[in-house]
Protein backbone atom coordinates (compact mmCIF):
# COMPACT_ATOMS: atom_id res chain seq x y z
CA UNK A 1 0.00 0.00 0.00
CA UNK A 2 1.49 3.35 -0.70
CA UNK A 3 2.02 5.97 1.64
CA UNK A 4 -0.98 8.54 2.06
CA UNK A 5 0.33 12.09 1.79
CA UNK A 6 -0.48 14.74 4.90
CA UNK A 7 -3.73 15.47 5.26
CA UNK A 8 -2.83 19.29 6.72
CA UNK A 9 -3.67 20.45 3.13
CA UNK A 10 -6.81 19.10 2.94
CA UNK A 11 -7.89 20.48 6.23
CA UNK A 12 -6.50 23.73 5.66
CA UNK A 13 -8.70 23.66 2.27
CA UNK A 14 -11.76 22.93 3.85
CA UNK A 15 -11.52 25.18 6.89
CA UNK A 16 -11.41 28.00 4.22
CA UNK A 17 -14.33 26.47 2.77
CA UNK A 18 -16.34 26.17 5.66
CA UNK A 19 -15.45 30.21 6.36
CA UNK A 20 -16.61 31.34 2.53
CA UNK A 21 -19.54 29.47 3.17
CA UNK A 22 -19.99 31.62 6.94
CA UNK A 23 -19.50 34.91 4.65
CA UNK A 24 -22.06 33.75 2.29
CA UNK A 25 -19.31 33.57 0.04
CA UNK A 26 -19.32 29.85 -0.97
CA UNK A 27 -17.37 28.62 -3.78
CA UNK A 28 -19.90 27.41 -6.18
CA UNK A 29 -21.32 30.89 -5.81
CA UNK A 30 -18.31 32.41 -7.13
CA UNK A 31 -18.29 30.44 -10.21
CA UNK A 32 -21.96 31.05 -10.84
CA UNK A 33 -21.11 33.03 -13.92
CA UNK A 34 -19.76 29.95 -15.53
CA UNK A 35 -23.41 28.51 -15.93
CA UNK A 36 -22.30 25.01 -15.53
CA UNK A 37 -18.65 25.17 -17.19
CA UNK A 38 -16.36 22.76 -15.65
CA UNK A 39 -12.71 24.49 -16.51
CA UNK A 40 -9.56 22.65 -16.42
CA UNK A 41 -6.19 24.00 -16.02
CA UNK A 42 -3.75 22.20 -18.67
CA UNK A 43 0.05 23.10 -17.06
CA UNK A 44 2.33 22.04 -20.41
CA UNK A 45 6.00 22.19 -20.44
CA UNK A 46 6.42 22.73 -24.13
CA UNK A 47 9.24 25.12 -24.87
CA UNK A 48 10.14 24.54 -28.44
CA UNK A 49 7.49 27.20 -30.31
CA UNK A 50 6.70 24.44 -33.25
CA UNK A 51 5.43 22.62 -29.79
CA UNK A 52 4.07 25.67 -28.11
CA UNK A 53 2.12 25.86 -30.89
CA UNK A 54 0.77 22.46 -31.65
CA UNK A 55 -0.27 22.43 -27.89
CA UNK A 56 -1.76 25.75 -27.68
CA UNK A 57 -3.80 24.72 -31.20
CA UNK A 58 -5.23 21.78 -29.76
CA UNK A 59 -6.77 23.40 -26.63
CA UNK A 60 -8.04 25.69 -29.23
CA UNK A 61 -9.92 22.84 -31.04
CA UNK A 62 -11.31 21.18 -28.04
CA UNK A 63 -12.46 24.30 -26.34
CA UNK A 64 -14.46 25.12 -29.85
CA UNK A 65 -15.86 21.79 -30.03
CA UNK A 66 -16.39 21.41 -26.61
CA UNK A 67 -18.44 24.65 -24.73
CA UNK A 68 -18.81 22.81 -21.45
CA UNK A 69 -15.25 21.89 -21.06
CA UNK A 70 -13.03 24.36 -20.73
CA UNK A 71 -9.44 24.03 -20.88
CA UNK A 72 -7.19 26.53 -20.13
CA UNK A 73 -3.39 26.78 -21.57
CA UNK A 74 -1.04 27.08 -18.20
CA UNK A 75 2.49 27.81 -19.31
CA UNK A 76 5.39 25.64 -17.18
CA UNK A 77 9.54 25.16 -17.38
CA UNK A 78 11.15 22.33 -16.84
CA UNK A 79 13.50 24.08 -14.78
CA UNK A 80 11.47 24.24 -12.18
CA UNK A 81 8.37 22.10 -12.30
CA UNK A 82 9.53 19.48 -9.97
CA UNK A 83 9.81 21.93 -6.80
CA UNK A 84 6.75 24.48 -8.38
CA UNK A 85 4.24 21.05 -8.38
CA UNK A 86 4.87 20.20 -5.45
CA UNK A 87 4.39 23.62 -3.40
CA UNK A 88 0.94 23.54 -5.78
CA UNK A 89 0.26 20.01 -4.77
CA UNK A 90 0.82 20.90 -1.07
CA UNK A 91 -0.97 24.27 -1.30
CA UNK A 92 -4.47 22.20 -2.97
CA UNK A 93 -3.70 24.50 -6.03
CA UNK A 94 -2.64 22.05 -8.39
CA UNK A 95 -3.44 22.26 -12.33
CA UNK A 96 -6.10 19.53 -13.42
CA UNK A 97 -3.76 18.55 -15.90
CA UNK A 98 0.20 17.64 -15.75
CA UNK A 99 3.01 17.64 -18.27
CA UNK A 100 5.90 16.06 -16.33
CA UNK A 101 8.30 13.46 -17.28
CA UNK A 102 8.31 9.49 -16.23
CA UNK A 103 11.25 9.72 -13.57
CA UNK A 104 9.57 12.65 -12.24
CA UNK A 105 6.71 10.69 -10.84
CA UNK A 106 7.07 8.11 -8.21
CA UNK A 107 7.32 10.50 -5.68
CA UNK A 108 4.38 12.56 -6.66
CA UNK A 109 2.79 8.80 -7.53
CA UNK A 110 3.10 7.67 -3.92
CA UNK A 111 2.73 10.49 -2.15
CA UNK A 112 -1.07 10.32 -3.35
CA UNK A 113 -0.89 13.40 -5.36
CA UNK A 114 -1.55 12.04 -8.41
CA UNK A 115 -4.82 10.35 -9.79
CA UNK A 116 -4.77 6.35 -10.70
CA UNK A 117 -5.92 6.79 -14.25
CA UNK A 118 -6.29 2.97 -14.45
CA UNK A 119 -10.49 3.49 -14.41
CA UNK A 120 -10.09 7.18 -16.14
CA UNK A 121 -8.62 5.95 -19.28
CA UNK A 122 -10.74 4.84 -22.23
CA UNK A 123 -9.62 1.24 -23.52
CA UNK A 124 -8.51 2.81 -27.41
CA UNK A 125 -5.91 4.59 -24.77
CA UNK A 126 -4.32 1.81 -23.07
CA UNK A 127 -4.41 -0.17 -26.08
CA UNK A 128 -2.68 2.01 -28.20
CA UNK A 129 0.88 2.53 -25.93
CA UNK A 130 2.85 -0.58 -25.46
CA UNK A 131 2.57 -2.65 -22.37
CA UNK A 132 6.53 -1.54 -21.83
CA UNK A 133 6.15 1.89 -22.23
CA UNK A 134 3.14 1.82 -19.55
CA UNK A 135 5.55 0.33 -16.59
CA UNK A 136 7.54 3.58 -17.08
CA UNK A 137 4.36 5.69 -15.52
CA UNK A 138 3.16 2.53 -13.22
CA UNK A 139 4.14 2.53 -9.44
CA UNK A 140 2.70 -0.13 -7.11
CA UNK A 141 -0.68 -1.15 -8.29
CA UNK A 142 -1.61 2.00 -10.15
CA UNK A 143 -1.16 3.90 -13.39
CA UNK A 144 0.05 7.66 -12.85
CA UNK A 145 0.57 9.32 -15.90
CA UNK A 146 0.11 8.51 -20.02
CA UNK A 147 3.60 8.29 -21.57
CA UNK A 148 3.18 10.04 -24.83
CA UNK A 149 6.70 11.40 -26.07
CA UNK A 150 9.80 9.52 -26.20
CA UNK A 151 13.33 10.38 -27.10
CA UNK A 152 16.40 8.02 -27.85
CA UNK A 153 19.58 9.47 -27.67
CA UNK A 154 21.09 9.28 -31.26
CA UNK A 155 24.31 9.70 -33.53
CA UNK A 156 24.40 12.99 -35.08
CA UNK A 157 27.52 12.56 -37.92
CA UNK A 158 29.33 14.64 -40.48
CA UNK A 159 28.58 12.63 -43.38
CA UNK A 160 30.90 14.20 -45.65
CA UNK A 161 33.70 13.12 -42.99
CA UNK A 162 32.28 9.68 -42.88
CA UNK A 163 31.91 9.17 -46.66
CA UNK A 164 35.37 10.55 -46.96
CA UNK A 165 37.13 7.83 -44.68
CA UNK A 166 35.19 5.20 -46.48
CA UNK A 167 33.77 3.89 -43.13
CA UNK A 168 30.55 1.80 -43.22
CA UNK A 169 27.01 3.61 -42.31
CA UNK A 170 25.09 1.93 -39.68
CA UNK A 171 21.45 1.40 -40.06
CA UNK A 172 18.74 0.09 -37.27
CA UNK A 173 19.06 -3.15 -39.22
CA UNK A 174 22.86 -3.39 -39.13
CA UNK A 175 23.63 -0.90 -36.39
CA UNK A 176 27.75 -0.43 -35.24
CA UNK A 177 28.64 -2.95 -32.65
CA UNK A 178 30.18 -0.53 -29.12
CA UNK A 179 33.51 -2.26 -30.68
CA UNK A 180 33.30 -1.22 -34.43
CA UNK A 181 32.28 2.57 -32.92
CA UNK A 182 35.37 2.60 -30.98
CA UNK A 183 37.32 1.51 -34.02
CA UNK A 184 35.73 3.67 -36.52
CA UNK A 185 36.31 6.47 -34.45
CA UNK A 186 40.06 5.68 -34.24
CA UNK A 187 40.44 5.97 -38.42
CA UNK A 188 38.18 9.30 -38.18
CA UNK A 189 40.69 10.71 -35.95
CA UNK A 190 43.30 9.63 -37.75
CA UNK A 191 42.17 10.88 -40.74
CA UNK A 192 40.89 14.27 -39.10
CA UNK A 193 44.02 15.88 -38.23
CA UNK A 194 45.62 17.43 -34.93
CA UNK A 195 43.62 19.15 -32.39
CA UNK A 196 39.98 17.70 -33.74
CA UNK A 197 38.22 14.30 -32.97
CA UNK A 198 35.94 12.13 -34.09
CA UNK A 199 33.63 11.60 -31.43
CA UNK A 200 32.32 14.77 -28.03
CA UNK A 201 30.76 13.25 -25.70
CA UNK A 202 28.65 15.64 -24.10
CA UNK A 203 28.27 14.18 -20.20
CA UNK A 204 27.07 17.14 -17.78
CA UNK A 205 24.41 14.62 -17.40
CA UNK A 206 26.76 11.69 -16.79
CA UNK A 207 24.24 9.30 -15.35
CA UNK A 208 21.39 9.21 -17.42
CA UNK A 209 23.42 8.74 -20.67
CA UNK A 210 25.41 6.10 -18.99
CA UNK A 211 22.19 4.05 -17.39
CA UNK A 212 19.84 4.45 -20.53
CA UNK A 213 22.72 3.28 -23.35
CA UNK A 214 23.41 0.91 -20.83
CA UNK A 215 20.68 -1.42 -21.77
CA UNK A 216 21.88 -2.23 -25.38
CA UNK A 217 24.69 -3.52 -23.50
CA UNK A 218 23.29 -5.67 -21.10
CA UNK A 219 23.61 -3.71 -18.47
CA UNK A 220 20.85 -2.52 -15.84
CA UNK A 221 22.41 -1.41 -12.65
CA UNK A 222 19.23 -1.68 -10.52
CA UNK A 223 17.99 -5.37 -10.00
CA UNK A 224 14.63 -5.61 -8.06
CA UNK A 225 14.55 -9.03 -6.28
CA UNK A 226 11.61 -11.44 -5.29
CA UNK A 227 10.54 -9.15 -2.11
CA UNK A 228 10.43 -5.75 -4.60
CA UNK A 229 13.44 -4.38 -2.70
CA UNK A 230 15.88 -2.86 -5.67
CA UNK A 231 19.53 -3.52 -5.16
CA UNK A 232 22.53 -2.09 -7.18
CA UNK A 233 24.87 -4.59 -9.26
CA UNK A 234 27.62 -3.41 -11.39
CA UNK A 235 27.60 -6.26 -13.93
CA UNK A 236 30.12 -7.10 -16.59
CA UNK A 237 26.85 -5.38 -19.24
CA UNK A 238 27.20 -2.36 -16.90
CA UNK A 239 30.74 -1.71 -17.77
CA UNK A 240 30.53 -2.03 -21.41
CA UNK A 241 29.28 2.06 -22.16
CA UNK A 242 31.61 4.07 -19.39
CA UNK A 243 34.40 1.67 -20.32
CA UNK A 244 34.08 2.49 -23.99
CA UNK A 245 33.96 6.08 -23.02
CA UNK A 246 36.40 6.22 -21.09
CA UNK A 247 39.12 4.35 -23.75
CA UNK A 248 38.60 6.58 -26.22
CA UNK A 249 38.97 9.59 -24.24
CA UNK A 250 42.17 8.24 -22.31
CA UNK A 251 43.45 5.47 -24.35
CA UNK A 252 42.90 6.28 -28.05
CA UNK A 253 42.33 10.07 -27.57
CA UNK A 254 39.04 9.84 -30.38
CA UNK A 255 36.88 11.84 -28.02
CA UNK A 256 37.33 15.34 -26.64
CA UNK A 257 38.08 15.15 -23.09
CA UNK A 258 36.99 19.02 -22.92
CA UNK A 259 33.47 18.14 -23.52
CA UNK A 260 32.76 15.96 -20.79
CA UNK A 261 31.48 18.59 -18.76
CA UNK A 262 29.17 20.00 -21.31
CA UNK A 263 25.73 19.71 -22.63
CA UNK A 264 24.64 19.26 -25.68
CA UNK A 265 23.72 22.14 -27.22
CA UNK A 266 27.72 23.40 -26.45
CA UNK A 267 29.52 20.48 -28.86
CA UNK A 268 27.41 21.87 -31.30
CA UNK A 269 29.59 24.74 -32.78
CA UNK A 270 32.77 22.42 -32.95
CA UNK A 271 30.20 19.77 -34.92
CA UNK A 272 29.67 22.51 -37.14
CA UNK A 273 33.51 23.63 -37.67
CA UNK A 274 34.48 20.30 -38.17
CA UNK A 275 35.95 19.80 -34.67
CA UNK A 276 34.17 17.03 -34.43
CA UNK A 277 32.84 14.56 -37.13
CA UNK A 278 30.19 13.15 -34.41
CA UNK A 279 28.32 13.96 -31.26
CA UNK A 280 25.69 11.45 -29.50
CA UNK A 281 22.81 14.07 -29.03
CA UNK A 282 18.67 13.40 -27.84
CA UNK A 283 16.79 12.99 -30.93
CA UNK A 284 15.17 16.63 -30.69
CA UNK A 285 18.54 17.93 -31.34
CA UNK A 286 17.90 17.91 -34.87
CA UNK A 287 16.00 21.25 -34.45
CA UNK A 288 18.87 22.73 -33.41
CA UNK A 289 21.16 21.52 -36.00
CA UNK A 290 18.30 22.84 -39.01
CA UNK A 291 18.35 25.92 -37.23
CA UNK A 292 21.60 26.96 -36.60
CA UNK A 293 24.40 24.60 -39.07
CA UNK A 294 25.72 26.98 -41.82
CA UNK A 295 24.98 26.21 -45.28
CA UNK A 296 25.83 23.14 -46.96
CA UNK A 297 26.68 21.49 -43.79
CA UNK A 298 25.77 17.53 -44.72
CA UNK A 299 24.78 15.69 -41.73
CA UNK A 300 23.48 12.22 -40.87
CA UNK A 301 21.02 10.68 -38.17
CA UNK A 302 22.87 7.44 -36.90
CA UNK A 303 21.33 5.25 -34.48
CA UNK A 304 24.03 4.64 -31.01
CA UNK A 305 25.70 1.46 -30.85
CA UNK A 306 24.52 -2.13 -29.88
CA UNK A 307 25.74 -5.21 -27.96
CA UNK A 308 24.34 -8.13 -26.27
CA UNK A 309 20.76 -5.92 -25.93
CA UNK A 310 20.44 -4.82 -29.77
CA UNK A 311 19.47 -1.72 -30.18
CA UNK A 312 17.19 -1.33 -26.61
CA UNK A 313 18.15 1.57 -25.15
CA UNK A 314 16.56 3.66 -21.82
CA UNK A 315 14.15 6.89 -21.92
CA UNK A 316 11.88 8.45 -19.70
CA UNK A 317 9.15 9.55 -21.81
CA UNK A 318 6.97 13.04 -21.21
CA UNK A 319 3.88 12.16 -19.27
CA UNK A 320 0.20 13.68 -18.35
CA UNK A 321 -1.17 13.29 -15.57
CA UNK A 322 -4.63 14.63 -13.31
CA UNK A 323 -4.36 15.76 -10.48
CA UNK A 324 -5.85 13.26 -7.26
CA UNK A 325 -7.70 16.53 -5.94
CA UNK A 326 -9.14 18.00 -9.40
CA UNK A 327 -12.78 17.72 -9.33
CA UNK A 328 -12.95 16.55 -13.06
CA UNK A 329 -10.83 14.28 -12.87
CA UNK A 330 -13.89 12.15 -16.07
CA UNK A 331 -13.72 15.28 -18.05
CA UNK A 332 -9.96 15.85 -17.51
CA UNK A 333 -9.58 11.93 -19.04
CA UNK A 334 -11.90 13.17 -21.77
CA UNK A 335 -9.13 15.86 -22.98
CA UNK A 336 -6.50 13.17 -22.63
CA UNK A 337 -8.36 11.36 -24.96
CA UNK A 338 -8.62 14.13 -27.42
CA UNK A 339 -5.31 15.37 -26.99
CA UNK A 340 -3.56 12.30 -27.56
CA UNK A 341 -5.12 10.85 -30.69
CA UNK A 342 -2.85 9.43 -32.99
CA UNK A 343 -3.49 12.27 -35.58
CA UNK A 344 -2.68 14.66 -32.51
CA UNK A 345 0.15 13.11 -31.38
CA UNK A 346 1.66 13.08 -34.53
CA UNK A 347 1.75 16.96 -34.51
CA UNK A 348 3.01 16.50 -31.03
CA UNK A 349 6.19 14.52 -31.97
CA UNK A 350 6.62 16.40 -34.34
CA UNK A 351 6.54 20.10 -32.99
CA UNK A 352 9.11 18.53 -30.27
CA UNK A 353 10.94 16.77 -32.80
CA UNK A 354 11.00 13.88 -30.52
CA UNK A 355 8.78 10.43 -31.34
CA UNK A 356 5.89 8.94 -29.82
CA UNK A 357 4.57 6.23 -28.12
CA UNK A 358 1.87 5.24 -29.57
CA UNK A 359 1.50 2.56 -31.91
CA UNK A 360 -1.05 3.98 -34.52
CA UNK A 361 1.03 7.71 -34.20
CA UNK A 362 4.30 5.85 -34.84
CA UNK A 363 3.00 4.02 -38.13
CA UNK A 364 2.74 7.75 -39.61
CA UNK A 365 3.96 8.54 -42.85
CA UNK A 366 4.88 12.02 -41.66
CA UNK A 367 7.52 9.87 -38.77
CA UNK A 368 9.43 7.67 -42.01
CA UNK A 369 10.53 10.25 -44.08
CA UNK A 370 14.43 10.05 -44.41
CA UNK A 371 14.24 13.46 -44.33
CA UNK A 372 16.48 15.02 -41.07
CA UNK A 373 16.46 11.61 -39.92
CA UNK A 374 13.10 10.44 -39.03
CA UNK A 375 13.21 6.90 -40.46
CA UNK A 376 15.87 6.44 -38.57
CA UNK A 377 14.53 7.17 -35.25
CA UNK A 378 11.35 5.65 -35.76
CA UNK A 379 13.22 2.44 -36.21
CA UNK A 380 14.57 2.65 -33.05
CA UNK A 381 11.34 3.42 -31.06
CA UNK A 382 10.41 -0.45 -31.29
CA UNK A 383 13.44 -1.25 -29.09
CA UNK A 384 13.19 1.79 -26.40
CA UNK A 385 12.23 0.98 -23.05
CA UNK A 386 11.57 2.95 -19.41
CA UNK A 387 14.90 4.02 -17.96
CA UNK A 388 16.66 1.11 -15.39
CA UNK A 389 16.07 3.67 -12.51
CA UNK A 390 12.27 4.57 -13.42
CA UNK A 391 10.77 2.96 -10.40
CA UNK A 392 13.44 2.89 -7.88
CA UNK A 393 12.68 4.79 -4.96
CA UNK A 394 15.30 7.11 -3.88
CA UNK A 395 17.03 7.09 -7.51
CA UNK A 396 17.36 11.17 -7.36
CA UNK A 397 19.42 11.48 -4.29
CA UNK A 398 21.50 7.79 -5.37
CA UNK A 399 22.08 9.96 -8.38
CA UNK A 400 23.01 13.23 -7.31
CA UNK A 401 24.91 12.15 -3.94
CA UNK A 402 26.73 9.22 -5.25
CA UNK A 403 26.41 8.21 -9.34
CA UNK A 404 26.60 11.35 -10.91
CA UNK A 405 30.26 12.58 -8.69
CA UNK A 406 31.29 8.70 -9.28
CA UNK A 407 30.85 9.00 -13.02
CA UNK A 408 32.18 12.36 -13.69
CA UNK A 409 35.54 11.37 -11.65
CA UNK A 410 35.82 8.02 -13.58
CA UNK A 411 35.45 9.50 -17.11
CA UNK A 412 37.87 12.46 -16.08
CA UNK A 413 40.17 9.58 -15.04
CA UNK A 414 40.45 10.41 -11.29
CA UNK A 415 39.20 7.25 -9.88
CA UNK A 416 39.37 3.66 -11.95
CA UNK A 417 36.80 1.11 -12.22
CA UNK A 418 37.19 -0.71 -8.83
CA UNK A 419 36.34 2.53 -7.35
CA UNK A 420 33.38 3.45 -9.43
CA UNK A 421 31.66 -0.06 -8.77
CA UNK A 422 32.26 0.32 -4.74
CA UNK A 423 30.74 3.93 -5.13
CA UNK A 424 27.77 2.91 -7.11
CA UNK A 425 27.39 -0.63 -5.42
CA UNK A 426 28.36 -0.05 -1.70
CA UNK A 427 27.62 3.85 -1.08
CA UNK A 428 24.65 3.36 -3.57
CA UNK A 429 23.00 0.51 -1.70
CA UNK A 430 23.26 2.05 1.29
CA UNK A 431 21.06 4.87 -0.64
CA UNK A 432 18.54 2.46 -1.29
CA UNK A 433 18.21 0.71 1.55
CA UNK A 434 16.54 4.05 3.50
CA UNK A 435 13.94 4.45 1.18
CA UNK A 436 13.08 0.56 1.49
CA UNK A 437 12.73 0.08 5.28
CA UNK A 438 9.23 -1.45 5.87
Amino acid sequence: MRPRRSALPRLLAAAAALALLLTGCATDGSRAEDHGVVRLRFQSLAWQQESVDANRELVREWNAAHPGIQVEYVQGSWDSVHDQLLTSFEGGEAPDLIHDASDDLADFAYGGYLADLRTLLPGRLRDDIPAHSWQATTFGDGIYGVPFLQEPRMIMANRTVLTEAGVRIPTAERPWSWEEFRSVARELTARMGEGRHAVAWPLKEPVSVTLNLGLSAGGRLFHRGPDGKVTVRFDDGDQVVPGTIRAMVDTDRTASRATLGSGGSDTLPGFFGGKYAMVPLGFSYRQQIVQQAPKGFDWIVLPAPAGAGGLAQGVSPQTLSIAADSPHKAEAARFLDFFLQPRNLVRLARGDWMLPTSTAALADPALHTPEFGWATGAAVARRLRPAPAQSVRGYPEWKDKVATPAFQEYYSGAIGTDELRRRLVADGNRVLARYQRV
